[in-house]
């Protein structure tokens, strides 16, 4: 005896993703306005000067990443429990990656989901994180590995939060600008090589055509069964170096950068990629002072992380190795010695 339950039906989580100065807005609602004391102490006048709701309550959190875990969401999760949101209600999440991600696993679970948008205000969170709905906070055991994927209802993307934008925070910035590049797009890496992107119109083209190559790829795998996956290009790398230096030592995006070094070197092993091809992207990343070397003191332990990438299952680990300059492989059988191989270049001498 069954009983089927017909689901099968398409739901449009279409939305908009709007680059240019924000424009003036009102919520017929109760919403919170997510963020951390430094955004807010340099933005949030900004912010509400473009923004207004029927209820606004601002909800911050402690900076970084160390603090992208569950004591903050349930710090969250109070605010909204006393201030009585219900699903009607709208979450802001307003800063950058670490802000964008936590907010959007809150409104996942929040009464089972509710809506929020994403006003990201670094490169980073506005070129990738703001866009594809990955929500998710860390724990002891890696990066990400609790979450959802919930997708937003509209990204402000807003230059003028860049203006005040640290030299390395816009760095690993460019480091997913030039992820995304290298996978799937091999005119916009010769336009990154050519392009100054500290030029305010050259870097809203740079955002504009990383955010496009993004947003196709999500069209296309939403919940990251297959071609998806390719995003993460130099992030099973870099997440082991994150979790290894305890998210103190290197922003997401320059960990990425090194990352990305290691996998060129894996395609240069396998023949997918050239010794120039590869001395390109490490080029491009250190034209903006991208940190491109890092110091493996255990090799087998840093092998034996990458298990808890998500990617990953059981015996097998799965690489996002590119080809060429503009095409991508995900690959989960590359034999563990070419691997050890690799990460013994790295390691201390």
């Amino acid at each position: 005896m069954q009983v089927n339950i017909p689901l099968k039906q398409l739901i449009d989580n279409s939305y908009d993703i709007t680059i240019d100065t924000m424009q003036k807005k009102y919520f017929d609602n109760k919403i919170a306005i997510v963020t951390n004391p430094k955004v807010a102490g340099l933005h949030l006048a900004y912010l509400l000067s473009k923004i207004s709701a029927k209820e606004l309550y601002i909800i911050t959190v402690p900076d970084g990443e160390e603090y992208k875990n569950q004591a903050s969401v349930d710090l969250i999760l109070e605010s909204l429990f006393n201030h009585r949101f219900n699903r009607g209600s709208l979450l802001i999440a307003f800063g950058g990656g670490v802000i964008g991600d936590m907010t959007g696993y809150v409104a996942s679970i929040y009464q089972r989901g509710i809506d929020f948008i994403q006003i990201p205000t670094t490169l980073l969170s506005q070129v990738d994180a703001s866009v594809g709905g990955k929500t998710g906070i860390n724990n002891a055991y890696g990066k990400n590995l609790i979450g959802a994927f919930h997708q937003p209802k509209a990204v402000f993307i807003d230059p003028y939060f860049l203006t005040t934008l640290p030299k390395r925070e816009f760095g690993a910035g460019v480091a997913e600008i030039v992820k995304m590049a290298v996978t799937f797009n091999k005119e916009f890496f010769a336009f990154l090589q050519k392009a100054n992107l500290h030029e305010r119109d050259t870097l809203q083209e740079a955002i504009k055509q990383a955010v496009q190559t993004k947003a196709d790829v999500v069209a296309k795998d939403e919940k990251e069964h297959g071609l998806r996956a390719a995003l993460n290009y130099g992030h099973t790398f870099g997440h082991v170096i994150e979790n290894e230096t305890n998210y103190k030592t290197y922003l997401h995006g320059e960990a990425v950068a090194i990352g990305m070094v290691m996998a060129n070197e894996v395609a240069v092993a396998m023949g997918f990629m050239t010794d120039q091809e590869a001395q390109s992207v490490k080029n491009l990343l250190e034209k903006y002072d991208l940190p491109t070397s890092y110091t493996i003191t255990d090799v087998n332990s840093f092998y034996e992380a990458f298990f808890l990438d998500k990617k990953s299952a059981d015996a097998s680990v799965t690489f996002i190795i590119p080809v060429g300059i503009g095409g991508v492989k995900i690959i989960n059988d590359i034999d563990k010695e070419l691997i050890l191989s690799v990460l013994r270049k790295f390691g201390a001498k």
